[in-house]
This record gives C-alpha cells, sequence and structure tokens, in this order.
C-alpha cells in the first residue's frame, strides 16, 4: 500500500519559497541520508516554480517564462537544476536522492500552463491540443502559471495521463499538487482525474492535495483520491496558527489511517527563510516546537521539515531524531482528545499491538500550568510508563500531574 504509515521527508518551501536550486536540494539531500534517515525520513520534496529560471524568493513571478517541453510539460528551470539539461527533466536529481535511499519528490500547479493553451501546443501519447483541454476561466488566485482543465473532456484526461508519465520516467515517488484541495467542488472531478493518472503512471507514488483547508465533509472523497491533503493553509511560526490546529486535529483524526492522512502541513523549524535572510530562524519557542511535534505524531500527521537541514542546531536535530515519540506515528491508532479548553488539551493514542497507549498533555495557555490526568480518564487502571521528552518515569499512579511551561507538551508512554 502507498502511504501506508504517515509519510516524513523535507520540503524546500519554509526555506527557499520559489527559489531552491539543484545544489540546495542535493545538499540537504545528503543531510537527512547521514542524521535523519534512520529515523523514518525519506522524502526530499522541490516545491512550487521549479520551471521558472528567475524564481527569487516566497512571492512568485506572475505570468513568469517557463520551461516547457514541446507538449507542454513543464521542465526543471536549468538555470536553477543544471543536470536537467538536455530534456533529462528531474530524472538525474532523482537518481542522486534514490542513490541516498531516500525518494523524491516534486511540487505541481492543477492544470496545465496558460502558455501551452495559447501556443496550441499538441498533447503527447494523443491526437488532442492543450487549446482545447484548457479552461481559461479557470485560474489560481495567488500564481496564475496554469489554467484548469476542462474535465469533462477526454482531453484533460488525456493531459494528466501525459504528465504522469513524464513524472513516472523521471523517477519521482511524491506529488504535491498544488490550488486543489480546498476548491470543492469545482475541482471534484480534477482530484479524480489526477489521482487516476497517477495511480496508473506505472510507478508507485504519494498524492499528496494543497492547500486547505480541505472540507471536512469531503473526507471520504478525499481518502479514496489521495493519501494526504491538507487541513489547514500555509502553516508557520506563529503561536496562534498552532493553538488553533487543534481544533482542526480533533475534527480531522477519526480519518486517518493507512493510505490517507490528514495533514496539518508542514514543520516550521529550524532556519526559515533563507532567500529572505541567510539568518532566518524559527519563531517558535523550544516549548512550541515541542507541542507542535507532540500534536503532529499524536494526530499522526505527515511530517514534512520545513528549514534548511544543514543548518540545524542540537535542539532542532534532537527534535527530528525523538524515536520514542516519532514511533506513534506507526505504533499507534485511533488517536483522540480526551478534552480541549482555552487553557490545555489531553489526547490519547492507543498502540496497536494492545501494549498500553500514548497520552500527550498541553498547556495551551501563556503562563505556567498543571495539567492532571487520572488513570480512568485514561482507560487504564494504574499510570506506569515514560515521559519522552525528559525521561521521567512514573510507577503505580492514580494519576499524571504535568507541570508546563507556556505552550509546553508532554507526551507519556504508558504500558
Amino acid at each position: 500500500m502507498i502511504a501506508n504509515t504517515p509519510p516524513m521527508g523535507w520540503n524546500s518551501w519554509d526555506c527557499y519559497g520559489a527559489a531552491v536550486t539543484e545544489e540546495t536540494v542535493r545538499k540537504n539531500a545528503e543531510y537527512m541520508a547521514e542524521y535523519l534517515k534512520p529515523y523514518g525520513w525519506e522524502y526530499i520534496v522541490v516545491d512550487i516554480q521549479w520551471a521558472n529560471a528567475s524564481a527569487a524568493g516566497h512571492a512568485y513571478d506572475p505570468f513568469a517564462d517557463l520551461a516547457m517541453d514541446e507538449y507542454g510539460r513543464l521542465l526543471p528551470a536549468e538555470k536553477r537544476f543544471p543536470s536537467a539539461a538536455g530534456g533529462k527533466g528531474f530524472r538525474p536529481l532523482a537518481d542522486y536522492v534514490h542513490s541516498l535511499g531516500l525518494k523524491f519528490g516534486i511540487h505541481i500547479m492543477r492544470g496545465m500552463p496558460r502558455m501551452a493553451a495559447h501556443r496550441h501546443m499538441p498533447i503527447e501519447g494523443s491526437e488532442y491540443s492543450c487549446s482545447t483541454a484548457a479552461d481559461p476561466h479557470s485560474i489560481c488566485l495567488w500564481n496564475p502559471d496554469m489554467y484548469g482543465l476542462r474535465c469533462e473532456l477526454p482531453e484533460a484526461r488525456a493531459y494528466y495521463d501525459s504528465i504522469f508519465r513524464l513524472y513516472a520516467a523521471w523517477g519521482v515517488d511524491f506529488i504535491k499538487c498544488d490550488d486543489i484541495a480546498r476548491e470543492y467542488p469545482r475541482c471534484r472531478r480534477e482530484i479524480e482525474l489526477i489521482s487516476e493518472a497517477c495511480r496508473n503512471c506505472g510507478r508507485e507514488m504519494v498524492l499528496s492535495l494543497s492547500p486547505g483547508p480541505a472540507p471536512l465533509e469531503q473526507a471520504e472523497h478525499l481518502k479514496q483520491n489521495a493519501n494526504m491533503w491538507r487541513i489547514t493553509d500555509d502553516f508557520w511560526d506563529d503561536w496562534r496558527l498552532l493553538k488553533a490546529m487543534f481544533e482542526r486535529a480533533e475534527k480531522w483524526c477519526l480519518h486517518a489511517g493507512p493510505g490517507h492522512w490528514p495533514d496539518a502541513d508542514m514543520l516550521p523549524v529550524g532556519a526559515l527563510r533563507q532567500c529572505d535572510s541567510p539568518d532566518g530562524w524559527t519563531r517558535f519557542t523550544h516549548a512550541e516546537q515541542r507541542t507542535m511535534m507532540s500534536l503532529w505524531c499524536m494526530m499522526r500527521s505527515p511530517l514534512m521539515i520545513g528549514g534548511e537541514m544543514t543548518k540545524n542546531d542540537p535542539f532542532t536535530l534532537d527534535l527530528l531524531t525523538k524515536r520514542d515519540l516519532l514511533e506513534i506515528e506507526t505504533a499507534a491508532w485511533c488517536a483522540h482528545p480526551l478534552w480541549t479548553t482555552e487553557a490545555e488539551s489531553a489526547w490519547v493514542a492507543p498502540r496497536k499491538d494492545g501494549k498500553g497507549l500514548y497520552l500527550a498533555l498541553f498547556n495551551l495557555s501563556d503562563k505556567k500550568h498543571a495539567v492532571t490526568v487520572s488513570a480512568e480518564e485514561a482507560g487504564l487502571g494504574i499510570l506506569n510508563g515514560r515521559e519522552i521528552w525528559s525521561g521521567k518515569e512514573t510507577r503505580k499512579a492514580k494519576q499524571l500531574r504535568s507541570v508546563l511551561e507556556p505552550h509546553g507538551a508532554a507526551v507519556w508512554r504508558l504500558y
């Protein structure tokens, strides 16, 4: 099964926006292979506008001159990805990532480049034209590179089939498709066509849909057509966004399962916004980063690192290699909150093997706060176990009481 557990990897957006280069991707892949791969991290994903040679940061370059082949399919800009020269596309970079024992992914926008339609380019492997497949009334509100497709026409299926054949030939393992997850109902059929093209291309690929928030009432449709989908708009290092995620996690957690994972978005940790400032760093406190990691793991969200990994400090590396915490992603199931108030939250996640459970306690207030959970509330007779972040042990307790710093968390592995 594709994505039997929540995918774990790195995405270039938080640190480089649309401007990441091949050299940077290779260095981050090397770092992941050396330091993170033993802990389950495996995907290296190139985010938006990789076909734009002049991309400079988080602001999009509207109506950019995008690199394309003769069939209207985007190609990596050779100025930024020199190994793509000679029509090789992302194949050389994917091969390098694979040689490190990792997997390779790319970002795409739904639809086709508007210039492919304007130039009446043919659709590879078919008798159709890009000009008849494109819907010029279906345009992304925040990036005008693309037209959506006329999904009732066979031309739309032919175009999506053609780009996924290309991605399969490149050796792509992960597709992040943007401008689609929150666009119900108008993109419902487009999601289905993309999913079908992805599944029929001859190569296993994780299909991720962005941005959010995806509509909760479409959960079953999303589970049938994607491996992960965003439950929020872009998530950044702002406590207000993190606190708001508790409500989203509560609504979506019951839909997490093998092959389909609600996605709380990337982890803005470490060195961020490198295209704006080489000294950029996450604004989250250490406590807030532990809370974020704890919630993402408890709800079994995919984990995508947003920072420039080669600049990780010891805290960030420890955060991303806390083996007992990361184990929750694969060892737990049926995670859910016991309660959430303005000041605190408590989550529980039973282990699949029946050997105890995980209990997470969160201080959502701006002051030091004690969160208390009884053995009865946790569904156990007595409490034996260890707190993952601190290593603190408890034996034969009737309750757990954790005094937490502002915006802090404790996660217990209970037996």
